[in-house]
C-alpha cells in the first residue's frame, strides 16, 4: 500500500508590508521560500518554548 503523506493544514496570516519585505529577504537569504522560513521560524520558536510536538511514531 502507498504510505499516506500528511497534509499541512493552511491558514490565512496579514502582515505589514514592511514586515513582509523583511520577510522575503530573510528567506531569500537563507535559500527558503517564504512558507519554508514561515515554517522554520515558527518550528524554531516551538523547540525553543519547550512545545514542540514529539513526532508520531509510524505503524509498521
Amino acid at each position: 500500500m502507498p504510505e499516506k503523506k500528511e497534509k499541512g493544514k493552511g491558514f490565512l496570516l496579514r502582515v505589514d508590508p514592511a514586515t513582509m519585505e523583511a520577510l522575503e529577504r530573510w528567506a531569500t537569504d537563507e535559500f527558503r521560500s517564504v512558507n519554508g522560513q514561515l515554517q522554520w521560524i515558527i518550528s524554531d520558536a516551538l523547540i525553543r518554548a519547550g512545545r514542540k510536538p514529539k513526532p508520531k511514531k509510524s505503524d509498521e
